[in-house]
């Protein structure tokens, strides 16, 4: 079993081209690497993409001059990660990170804390990323929001699905995201975040959070037209439309 996922994850990304969906849905993409270039000291700095997947980040991070180092806990990621050769990548846990203490300058944890569906293996991730900080680095937590499905399924006509509006149920009651007959359309188990919620577990791991930011803004809702970055970003000073994004982001600082 890959360390971390549970098994039905480990099928989905075995099946499905992570790769692919960051480019077809673009706005993902370009804005979380529009915030990194924001939240992240300037070039060079030693910095750790855990669950980086294939790399898709961590290509765009050494182009910017960064030292970089990819963990992720599927073998097939990091085998094509490494084929890239602009930066290291290896295979890991996000609970038990093969690194020194106090030896990055940052971290990015944007696709493990929802991935760990138990709050106490959420909160050793985040206990790992602040061991390896160095004094004032920072960390970047990524989240799926609690309403993702909600509004997933508005824009793509899934309400009138029965399987599908339990799911929705379920997802805003608890936060935790089933997909009981594994419809590839539906995701895989994760846990769904509340702002609030990662808000909490970041700062409880001992970092200073700075801001709880949505990331796409309401353009993914409606096709990703044009201005929809530019949408995103007057949504930042106000936190309460964080909601109106499918992720989130914590920034923390150590």
């Amino acid at each position: 079993m890959t360390p971390g996922l549970p098994p039905e994850a480990e099928a989905h990304y075995r099946s499905y081209d992570e790769d692919a969906r960051l480019e077809r849905h673009w706005l993902e993409r370009v804005r979380t690497q529009m915030l990194l270039e924001r939240l992240l000291p300037d070039p060079p700095a030693d910095v750790l993409d855990v669950g980086g997947g294939t790399g898709v980040h961590s290509i765009w991070l050494a182009a910017q001059g960064h030292r970089v180092t990819l963990v992720d806990a599927m073998p097939e990621h990091v085998d094509q990660a490494s084929a890239i050769g602009t930066f290291a990548a290896t295979v890991g846990d996000a609970r038990a990170l093969d690194r020194a203490d106090a030896s990055a300058d940052a971290v990015l944890l944007l696709g493990p804390l929802y991935h760990l569906t138990e709050p106490g293996d959420r909160a050793r991730a985040l206990a790992e990323a602040r061991r390896v900080l160095r004094p004032g680095g920072v960390l970047v937590a990524g989240a799926v929001s609690y309403a993702a499905s909600l509004l997933d399924g508005v824009r793509e006509g899934w309400m009138d699905e029965p399987v599908f509006v339990e799911i929705v149920r379920a997802d805003l009651a608890t936060g935790y995201h089933r997909n009981p007959d594994a419809d590839p359309r539906w995701f895989t188990t994760t846990f769904f975040h509340r702002p609030e919620e990662l808000r909490s577990e970041v700062a409880g791991a001992g970092f200073v959070v700075d801001e709880v930011i949505g990331v796409e803004g309401p353009g993914w809702m409606v096709g990703e037209p044009e201005g929809s970055l530019l949408a995103a970003e007057l949504a930042d000073p106000h936190p309460e439309l964080a909601l109106l994004s499918a992720h989130l982001v914590a920034v923390g600082r150590r």
